[in-house]
């Protein structure tokens, strides 16, 4: 590993660059051993006064593409991360609906939830291939990053809106088993935002979720409670938006 500091735009390089491959299914081993290779030959670029470009070419897109082509899909140890993925997709529904009290799903929501699930995970990782392999700025990245979040949550309310129509099988989990479910959920999600060292999970979680409940121990009427909560949402979440820009610069000055 490279001990000395590369400029702000190597890395950044080297980071979309493992991001990309990670989404590709790329193996974790092989992706590590490529960017520290990559990283000093970066470093012995930059010490003889040359630039990246000089270095992958005019396009880093293609550069990140044509190394993917090169490397075999590692099925077996990348599979691991899809249940983490789904679970928490599923998180969003599941404390939606604690809120309004005990877990009782049709048959029909069940199913529906698993495919929003899915699409949920293909949407993440086509979104980190999006932003790796064209480098957007930091903003631009968190919107894109939300953005499967965000279609993830009008399809599941489809499926709301058909399951209201065409009545399945009802499944009851009690008191006991949906205040269980909960906080297993809960624990996973805090673990996976440790792991995966971000917090963007947790954060859209509790802003989605968070104002509604505190809201309805007020006496504001239904027309009020929405409104206000869309707005508190956002806040949250804009909040979040500025503390991640603001540490990015942060980071950037310290490097400089």
């Amino acid at each position: 590993m490279v001990e000395n500091q590369l400029s702000v735009k190597s890395e950044k390089f080297i980071d979309d660059l493992r991001v990309y491959l990670f989404s590709s299914g790329k193996n974790e081993q092989e992706i590590k051993e490529i960017t520290e290779e990559l990283e000093a030959h970066l470093h012995e670029a930059e010490q003889n006064g040359k630039s990246i470009d000089q270095l992958v070419g005019a396009s880093p897109k293609e550069y990140m593409m044509s190394i993917s082509s090169e490397m075999k899909t590692d099925y077996r140890s990348w599979a691991k991360y899809i249940p983490l993925i789904i679970i928490g997709s599923m998180s969003f529904t599941i404390f939606g609906d604690l809120i309004q009290g005990t877990l009782s799903y049709s048959l029909f929501k069940i199913i529906g939830t698993l495919v929003y699930s899915i699409l949920f995970f293909g949407g993440v990782m086509f979104a980190y291939r999006y932003v790796a392999r064209n480098q957007v700025s930091r903003i631009m990245e968190f919107f894109i990053l939300l953005l499967p979040i965000f279609l993830s949550m009008l399809f599941i309310g489809g499926v709301l809106f058909v399951d209201s129509i065409y009545k399945t099988p009802m499944i009851d989990f009690g008191m006991v088993g949906s205040w269980v479910i909960g906080l297993t959920l809960l624990c996973f999600i805090i673990l996976f935002s440790v792991w995966a060292k971000t917090a963007i999970l947790l954060v859209t979680l509790l802003a989605l979720h968070l104002p509604t409940f505190l809201l309805s121990f007020t006496s504001f009427n239904v027309v009020t409670q929405l409104i206000t909560s869309m707005v508190i949402t956002y806040v949250l979440i804009g909040l979040y938006l500025f503390y991640t820009v603001k540490k990015a610069k942060r980071n950037k000055e310290v490097i400089d």
